[in-house]
């Protein structure tokens, strides 16, 4: 889980220096199908929450998250099914990304817009599919199929 979140937490930076070098010089909208590649640098945290706080506020509390989630990963590991895992190395690849992205300058930069959602990056979407997968993963672990036995001695 953790080399997967580290793969993917380097392939989101790899990204977001791509954005910024390709991004700047160019006036005219480029297209990635449905998404327009827009060049855009967050101060905050989802949809610019917090934006008005000091970076180091920001950094120090998302690190303590990311440390959290990392904690989590590691001591969850042995029990969790691969969905499961897939979906904490997400979130947590995506979380290092956006700390360490945050902890160069202050701010999260953006490159991915849709027209009718506010522009976001690859870690975002990994934070976001990561956790759709740890709920389903909960959700299906939650909900023990009734054996025959447990049938039986309800009748």
């Amino acid at each position: 889980m953790l080399a997967a979140a580290l793969a993917l937490a380097v392939t989101d930076l790899a990204l977001k220096v791509l954005a910024e070098a390709t991004l700047t010089a160019r006036s005219e909208p480029q297209f990635l199908g449905p998404l327009e590649l827009r060049l855009t640098y967050n101060p905050g945290v989802a949809f610019s929450l917090g934006a008005s706080l000091p970076a180091w506020t920001i950094v120090a509390l998302t690190g303590l998250i990311t440390a959290t989630v990392a904690a989590y990963a590691w001591y969850s590991a042995p029990t969790t099914p691969l969905l499961g895992r897939v979906g904490v190395a997400g979130v947590l690849g995506g979380a290092l990304s956006n700390l360490i992205d945050r902890s160069l300058d202050g701010v999260v930069t953006d490159y991915l817009h849709t027209g009718w959602w506010p522009t976001f990056n690859l870690a975002d979407t990994l934070i976001i599919g990561g956790a759709v997968l740890l709920v389903l993963t909960s959700a299906r672990q939650s909900s023990p199929a009734v054996s025959d036995n447990d049938r039986d001695a309800r009748t």
